[in-house]
């Protein structure tokens, strides 16, 4: 690089001094923290100085690296599968649910879509004949809903859910039930004959119009068909399900209705029926016995009489099941209308989705906008849109984001003085780490971790945030380096004077991320170790690729050349004159003292013909002591400085062009200094007796006093209306079912390991513990338990009791069952039974056996075929059970006609591994009620696991509410790892338990008072606010760590070692924490209020607090409690002049000028004069500084432990 021409002629023969040693010497005694901290900013130095000779290349090869790793974006696999996000690594409910896909397969047998209808009036009553032609309007439409796809129609008959098709011999009657089977729909309507109009089906027989269920009487057909085909086993089966007539003997909500059958039982009268009155109980399927509709499930907001019936409700409720994809697939597996389209589960998918949200749209526009009610629609599809939604990128929001980062850098970092305006910087800066995060979350792609919301609307905000903090911290250290230091070095000094900072806090947050996967949501892990990655690249980016952007900056203000267009030089550059080291006095400098202050005597004029400013200094100069009181003359008084010399040109005549504005001035530095530590350190106040030291505690002891209330208003939770955005139609459904309709399937599953047979007394016992949980909606009082068990034995005795009457009556004898009932017939086969190999059958036993004994158990030897016999004959009881056997039992088919023997052979059933009692819980609206019925129905397990009945709870309760068991112990046990190994870490890199345990308080202080802010703001506790208040200990010591180190390494007394650290660290750490909060305001604009309550407003809160705590707290506490200096001045504070004894070789003197003329000025550290050598002929003078520094005492030291050990020499940059 082309150098410019020499600042000014060096004389002859002139031979550059050595090096000064050390200023300060040690407290005491050489320290080894002292030494281990030198050698790691020797290596921190080593590795400026390389990168600064190397600048391009490592550029270069980092801008390569980085942007291969963001390649890996491309294969980024996004999760919105709840089970897969929420349920807890490796703990009992991750463990049952993998038992149970592996018994059962991976989905559910049936997936919902649900219509809620409510009064546009809040409180008004529904149950009006208005109201339900409302419904059955919107529920109309809804199930007419039609999509075409792969060329074929597909409407709800063809993929609804059918509850336990019967198979008959009779191919005809077999065809026609297939076709006017009807689709599981639980509705208030089918109280009434109007909800035959949902179901799609029919058959056609000759003679007889089409056959739908608005007007099948099955006893008619069946009486009509008696003479040509033999039903008996089919009216029986009709009978046991107790269909009777079905709709048409149900009353018409229109009497009037020409449709309405004459069988309807208002028919007649034209009465229109007492809605509440009818609905009373619940409704009815076709089937009264299986398909029962419990009132929960149809109306909420229910008001009674005294004597519990019902007069009002406030909500309409009816759901429609459809298959699941693997369902649907097999259904039209071979069949004639898909073996021309490649039929896939695949496309049995797209199918349902593409008919659910068809089903939504129109359900929602069913009803005009100025009816009376409203519906409110939803299906599994709507969810999962809701998720891929709430999962994708913004790019508006990320690159609004990201400008807004570029903007505010680019303009922190101008300067009017070309020579020290870093625009440039910022801009690449704020790029590189918008690199290092789009590279970091490559690298987690490319590990297999799963991107979740979390990671795509929050991570690339935060991570911004953070890693402009570094940015801003180097880039400061990197204009205020030593006066005099080489130009070679100027980038190792930097690192050497911020790296240990930047290590610390990126270290911390790093562990704080990790410690944060402790908790074992899969999500949230995953948030956690990508944002732990995340943090790692942007170390490597700030620590290895950006000092190569400063060393390029660096040529660049050495070359003269404008900041952002640096193609053009700059017209205003500022001169300083080189001043030559000068003999003091007799030639004579005090012992030990190898950099010190002076007071000079200088002129400042500004040529006319170029605009420079010169600065021109006198070859003499005298040099000073400090004074007796450095905080109270130097702390809280302004200094002069070069600037203070342009302002006295005004008074001599010059021109006041080159005059700097006030604004110019300012900065956060000057702020810190001026005003901001003053006001905060100083002893007392004019106001009050009390030092503003003891008003920052009080204020934060009553902060933290505030908190530890607030702490106790948090309440557990994440509700599924917290994530929906508000004001939409999705929000305004889920509203309405957590208002009315809080109910929830769940399922009792009891595994292999046991002998079901002989464990029946103990299944039942577990069965009455489970029904009687507070949560537990119970059965009608009349009508059995909806459990396999109890189906199966009822049947048992059903066909007992058909026995012993064909028996009684001689249809029934030893050698013959022929010409008793179907069910006599069963009875009998199964009565035979042994169970042993040799002798399986024992015609003895028909009149000294019976199917269920007196205490109500079946025998064991029975109970295996008896449950085949079962599951073949009673379809419709098998699907109202929910049994969902594994393994199932084979498939027996009864014939009484039989004439070989061996339909007399049962196979029996394997034993059982997998079964379930199905539930509803009811009343579940807040956490706790939640947490007490997972610890009711965990109870009843753990009560049955005594008697030998291996059994567990299974629905979406337990799958993603049961983290709040122990999810506040695990948050607690996190916190405090984390805050174990904050101090571990600070103690280890500070060398300083001392000040290590003042930051673990400060970040222990400002977790719970975010904690305690949450429960101001009422946000509840879930598994994401855990992580953000672990990852808050990692955030916070950004803002503590440099504070710290700043008072760690500096000088003097604890007052002024804390100003001085306020001066250093003030200004990057604010512009650290605005450009985390404007990485977080783009969050303030997402559509999801839960991103914006969850993590905006907590995450600012967080930032908020980190700044209150580290610039204000942390210096008082450090102003009183703060460790002992690691260093001191060799002199002593006194107001006289040091006349130290002259070492061997000569003594020296030195002295004070008696007075200075009032046209010169007083320059500070910013002008250190004979101590330090010069640069190299040309090298670029670093110029003086803006604002003065603490003390005219002040050391190298005192701005950053940049002397705190040896540094390696760098080569000149060539």
């Amino acid at each position: 690089m082309a150098r410019p021409p020499p600042l000014g002629e060096l004389p002859p023969g002139y031979t550059p001094p050595a090096r000064p040693a050390t200023p300060q010497i040690l407290a005491g005694s050489l320290k080894a923290p002292l030494w281990l901290r030198a050698y790691f900013q020797g290596l921190l130095f080593s590795l400026g100085c390389g990168i600064q000779r190397h600048c391009g290349k490592v550029l270069f090869l980092g801008l390569l690296a980085f942007g291969a790793l963001a390649l890996g974006l491309r294969v980024a696999i996004i999760e919105t599968d709840l089970e897969q996000l929420w349920v807890e690594v490796g703990s009992r409910v991750s463990q049952e649910l993998e038992y149970t896909k592996e018994k059962l397969g991976e989905e559910a047998a049936y997936t919902s879509q649900m219509l809620i209808q409510t009064p546009r009036q809040e409180g008004e009553n529904v149950l009006t004949p208005e109201a339900l032609d409302l419904h059955l309007q919107a529920a109309l439409t809804a199930s007419k809903v039609q999509v075409s796809l792969y060329g074929k129609s597909w409407d709800l008959n063809k993929i609804c859910y059918k509850s336990g098709v019967p198979l008959i011999e009779n191919g005809m009657i077999e065809r026609m039930i297939e076709k006017l089977f009807p689709c599981v729909i639980l509705t208030p309507l089918d109280c009434f004959w109007e909800g035959a109009k949902l179901q799609g089906g029919s058959a056609y027989l000759p003679g007889r119009p089409d056959i739908q269920w608005t007007n099948l009487d099955p006893e008619q057909l069946l009486a009509e068909l008696g003479p040509f085909a033999s039903l008996e086993g089919f009216r029986e089966l009709l009978d046991k399900a107790q269909v009777g007539q079905a709709y048409v003997g149900r009353p018409c909500l229109h009497p009037d209705d020409l449709h309405c059958p004459p069988s309807a039982p208002n028919h007649h009268s034209r009465q229109a029926p007492n809605v509440a009155q009818e609905l009373s109980g619940g409704c009815h399927g076709f089937s009264h016995k299986f398909m029962h509709w419990q009132e929960e499930l149809l109306l909420g907001g229910m008001a009674r009489d005294p004597q519990g019936q019902l007069l009002r409700a406030e909500a309409l409720q009816s759901t429609f099941l459809l298959m699941s994809p693997r369902q649907l697939y097999e259904h039209f597996r071979g069949d004639y209308q898909t073996h021309d389209i490649g039929w896939s589960e695949e496309q049995a998918g797209t199918v349902l989705q593409a008919w659910q949200r068809r089903f939504v749209q129109l359900a929602q526009e069913a009803l005009p906008e100025n009816a009376s009610q409203q519906i409110h629609a939803f299906s599994s599809t709507t969810l999962d849109d809701i998720l891929h939604a709430f999962s994708e990128v913004s790019a508006a929001r990320v690159v609004g984001g990201y400008l807004l980062m570029l903007a505010y850098a680019c303009v922190t970092m101008l300067r009017w003085d070309c020579a020290q305006s870093q625009g440039a910087v910022g801009l690449a800066g704020v790029l590189l780490v918008a690199l290092a995060v789009a590279s970091g979350l490559g690298l987690c792609a490319l590990l297999g971790i799963a991107f979740n919301a979390a990671t795509t609307q929050v991570l690339p905000f935060l991570a911004l945030g953070i890693g402009v903090d570094d940015i801003f911290l180097l880039a400061h250290a990197f204009t205020e380096a030593p006066p005099g230091s080489p130009l070679q070095e100027r980038t190792g000094e930097c690192l050497r004077r911020t790296g240990t900072s930047v290590t610390l806090t990126s270290i911390n947050n790093m562990v704080a991320f990790f410690m944060a996967a402790l908790v074992p949501i899969p999500a949230l892990r995953a948030f956690s170790l990508q944002a732990a990655i995340v943090v790692g690249c942007n170390f490597a980016a700030v620590m290895l690729v950006f000092p190569a952007v400063l060393s390029l900056d660096l040529r660049r203000r050495h070359c003269r050349r404008l900041d952002v267009l640096c193609c053009f030089s700059s017209p205003c550059s500022a001169r300083v004159i080189q001043i030559l080291p000068q003999e003091l006095g007799n030639g004579t400098v005090p012992v030990g003292v190898a950099h010190l202050t002076a007071t000079v005597q200088a002129f400042a004029h500004c040529e006319a013909s170029s605009q420079h400013v010169v600065t021109i200094l006198p070859p003499q100069a005298q040099l000073v002591p400090p004074p007796s009181d450095p905080l109270g003359s130097e702390l809280f008084s302004p200094g002069g400085s070069t600037r203070d010399l342009l302002g006295q040109e005004e008074g001599t005549g010059q021109k006041a062009a080159c005059k700097s504005l006030p604004c110019a001035r300012w900065n956060l530095a000057h702020f810190a200094r001026s005003q901001f530590a003053p006001l905060l350190l100083q002893s007392h106040t004019k106001l009050s007796r009390l030092s503003p030291q003891a008003v920052v505690l009080v204020l934060f002891g009553a902060l933290l006093g505030l908190s530890l209330y607030g702490a106790t208003l948090v309440q557990d939770g994440l509700a599924l209306t917290d994530v929906v955005p508000r004001g939409t139609k999705e929000h305004a459904f889920l509203s309405a079912q957590l208002r009315y309709f809080s109910l929830y399937e769940v399922a009792l599953v009891t595994q292999g390991g046991f002998d079901y047979a002989h464990s029946q007394r103990a299944l039942f016992d577990l069965h009455q513990r489970f029904s009687s949980l507070k949560a537990v909606l119970p059965p009608p009082a009349t009508q059995a338990p909806r459990t396999w068990l109890h189906y199966y034995r009822s049947w048992l005795q059903g066909i007992q009791a058909a026995f012993d009457q064909d028996w009684a009556s001689g249809r029934i004898t030893r050698h013959s069952y022929r010409n008793g009932s179907e069910d006599g017939a069963l009875a009998y086969k199964l009565l035979v039974q042994t169970g042993d190999a040799q002798e399986p059958l024992d015609f003895s036993q028909l009149t000294t056996k019976k199917l269920v004994d007196k205490e109500g158990l079946i025998p064991p030897e029975l109970f295996y075929m008896g449950l085949t016999v079962w599951v073949s004959s009673d379809p419709l009881g098998l699907a109202a059970s929910q049994a969902n056997f594994y393994p199932p039992p084979p498939e027996w088919l009864h014939d009484k006609y039989d004439t070989t023997g061996e339909n007399l052979r049962i196979p029996a059933a394997q034993p059982l591994e997998f079964a379930q009692f199905p539930f509803l819980l009811r009343g579940l609206q807040k956490t706790a009620d939640f947490v007490e019925a997972i610890e009711g129905a965990r109870a009843a397990c753990a009560e049955a696991s005594q008697a030998g009945v291996h059994a567990y709870p299974s629905g979406s309760p337990f799958l993603f509410w049961e983290q709040y068991l122990g999810l506040r112990r695990c948050f607690l046990l996190a916190v405090c790892i984390l805050l174990l190994c904050t101090f571990l870490v600070c103690a280890l890199l500070l060398l300083n338990p001392w000040t290590a345990a003042l930051i673990v308080l400060v970040l222990a202080m400002m977790t719970v008072e975010l904690f305690g802010i949450m429960g101001f703001l009422g946000i509840k506790l879930s598994a994401i606010p855990v992580v953000i208040l672990v990852a808050s200990i990692g955030i916070g010591v950004e803002f503590t760590v440099h504070v710290a180190l700043g008072f760690l390494t500096a000088q003097g007394s604890r007052n002024l070692r804390a100003a001085r650290a306020l001066e250093r660290t003030f200004a990057p750490v604010t512009d650290g924490a605005i450009s985390t909060l404007l990485g977080l305001l783009m969050l303030a604009g997402s559509n999801f209020d839960f991103i914006v309550r969850y993590f905006f407003v907590v995450l600012t809160i967080l930032t908020l607090l980190g700044l209150l705590h580290g610039l204000v707290l942390l210096p008082v506490l450090l102003s009183i409690l703060g460790p002992p200096p690691e260093v001191v001045q060799m002199y002593k504070e006194s107001a006289e002049v040091l006349s130290p004894p002259a070492p061997q070789g000569g003594g020296l003197r030195w002295g004070v000028p008696s007075t200075l003329p009032q046209s010169f000025a007083r320059v500070t550290t910013s002008m250190t004069v004979a101590l330090h050598p010069p640069p190299l002929p040309g090298a670029y003078i670093h110029p003086a500084s803006e604002e003065p520094t603490w003390s005219p005492a002040a050391t190298p030291a005192a701005n950053g432990p940049s002397n705190l050990g040896p540094r390696g020499l760098c080569p000149a940059t060539g």
